[in-house]
């Protein structure tokens, strides 16, 4: 009987511990102070990371961008919120609006549609 009780308490903690690796390795990797996009849901895929504005997101990212995370670094008049665009040169629509901090691992509305965003005081 203590076997058995061995063996389930040791199931247990091996599944709790699968668990929390599971959890934390959905969280963005985006480094402080930066905006970065991901070609596919889950922050996977080909990666960007911007620490300015971009006007023109390069290679293929245009378009392709399906998860999001504002790293960005916040203070009294800084611009710390992001504005993705459905255009280049910051035309078109606002897909998405992060504010500091926010991940967003997937959106169907924003899916595939940005092309470039610009740091800014709020949404």
């Amino acid at each position: 009987m203590k076997r058995l009780t061995a063996l389930l308490a040791a199931a247990l903690i091996s599944a709790g511990a699968v668990t929390a690796t599971a959890s934390s390795a959905s969280a963005a990797e985006c480094r402080r102070g930066y905006f970065c996009v991901w070609t596919h849901a889950n922050f996977d895929g080909m990666k960007i990371d911007h620490s300015g504005d971009d006007r023109w997101w390069e290679g293929n990212m245009s378009n392709q961008d399906s998860s999001w995370a504002n790293h960005g670094v916040s203070g009294p008049g800084v611009p710390d919120h992001v504005k993705i665009y459905d255009g280049r040169e910051l035309t078109g629509g606002v897909t998405l609006c992060l504010a500091p901090g926010q991940e967003v691992s997937y959106n169907g509305r924003a899916n595939d549609r940005g092309s470039s965003h610009t740091w800014a005081k709020g949404c």
